[in-house]
């Protein structure tokens, strides 16, 4: 066995003849282990929030979307686009135009987006599970169009689920000039009519501003025949997502962008990233404080083991051996307040998971009762490696003061 570890520990450990000693070593294992237990738990906290945002946004957003990199719209039939929707692993490809409109309902006027899907969208997405109302999901037949609102722009437009006149969509024609005498002659306009449902994404950028109609009438709006702005796709089972995304973006070529959907609502996440690394970077302040108490416990102990220091120096241990054998006692109640810390914080994220003690209020008005919580063994590692780096750069001055109070022993 190391010998500084094999007296460190022994002084840890064994009883001291100054209980102030013990007081204040407990006081830094209780710092550290506080500390640990903070991270653990609040790096969860924003792992759960952000697979919680992530659901919510599956069932609209494809696993892969493609755009162009330089323009909104691209050809439907242009070649590599076409070559990429016949790679095996892909197991279903779309095309989609989206684009803002005018959106009429008698005296009720709201600036929107337009989607424009396929008939296989409902295939590509979860879309039936945001779904509210009696209707089901049908965007044409042979009589007329159909539109699926948000259902905060359904409110907006104080028009129901199942409105009692049609609604109207307007979009500014690509070619001519805006008539003054005529102004509706300027915009290309068409009817559409609810099919008795609203989807609900739980995100005010889908649920109050989007209109999903099919893709023939968001080209005929927009005076985009054969065109699109994205290609959405769907993987087939158990193929890698990575994998499936550098495929595409060798056939597709620089001329377009692969996103997953991490990317697609990169906004979002962003901020989580940016909360998420602030937060840690606080706690690690406070963790550093809490270190600070090491050094007290240090320099008391050294106190009361001026007599072992010389005994051991009589023996042949060297200054260097004696400095290392408080450093490791310091490392040891890091160590010792770290590892608590992180079961305890580990054992506190599973029962929340479980039985979700800590609620968000009781009005109702989140999507889930309770905080969302999530433990990946990477931010376990980050916690353990934080607490370790920062509790040794903050023992690692007691090497010079061990020198010195060794020095001025030897001269007594």
């Amino acid at each position: 066995m190391n010998f500084p570890f094999f007296i460190a520990r022994r002084y840890l450990f064994a009883k001291k003849s100054h209980n102030v000693i013990n007081v204040i070593s407990a006081i830094s294992v209780a710092g550290i282990m506080l500390a640990s237990f903070a991270l653990i738990c609040t790096l969860s906290v924003f792992n759960g929030f952000h697979e919680l945002v992530e659901s919510l946004f599956k069932d609209f957003d494809p696993e892969l979307k493609v755009v162009s990199t330089d323009h909104k719209f691209f050809k439907t039939d242009d070649e590599k686009v076409n070559k990429a929707c016949n790679l095996d692993f892909i197991d279903i490809c779309t095309f989609t135009l989206e684009e803002q409109a005018l959106l009429s309902y008698k005296s009720k006027q709201q600036i929107c987006m337009i989607k424009g899907v396929e008939d296989s969208y409902h295939d590509l997405v979860g879309i039936e599970n945001l779904l509210k109302g009696s209707g089901i999901f049908m965007l044409q037949d042979e009589v007329c169009n159909y539109g699926i609102m948000g259902i905060g722009l359904m409110n907006k437009m104080d028009c129901g689920v199942k409105p009692a006149y049609p609604l109207r969509l307007a979009v500014p024609k690509k070619q001519g000039n805006i008539s003054l005498s005529n102004p509706a002659a300027s915009f290309n306009q068409a009817s559409i009519y609810s099919p008795g449902t609203v989807f609900c994404v739980e995100q005010e950028k889908y649920d109050d501003n989007y209109v999903i109609i099919s893709l023939p009438l968001a080209q005929q709006l927009t005076d985009r025949e054969g065109e699109a702005s994205a290609m959405e796709i769907k993987l087939t089972d158990g193929y890698s997502l990575r994998k499936a995304r550098r495929e595409l973006e060798s056939v597709l070529g620089p001329e377009f962008k692969v996103q997953d959907r991490l990317l697609q609502q990169q906004d979002v996440f962003k901020v989580f990233k940016l909360e998420k690394l602030i937060s840690y970077l606080f706690l690690t302040f406070i963790l550093l404080i809490a270190c600070f108490n090491i050094i007290g416990s240090l320099i008391m102990l050294m106190v009361e083991k001026q007599q072992d220091s010389k005994l051991l120096g009589s023996m042949g241990a060297d200054k260097k051996t004696i400095e290392r054998i408080f450093i490791t006692n310091g490392i040891l109640i890091s160590l010792i307040g770290a590892v608590s810390g992180l079961v305890l914080g580990v054992i506190a994220v599973l029962l929340q998971q479980k039985f979700g003690f800590i609620s968000l209020g009781s009005s109702g008005s989140f999507i889930v009762d309770a905080y969302p919580v999530s433990i990946h063994a990477t931010d376990i590692i980050l916690v353990l490696v934080t607490v370790l780096v920062v509790s040794f750069l903050s023992v690692r001055p007691i090497g010079p003061i061990a020198r010195r109070f060794i020095r001025d022993s030897d001269g007594d």
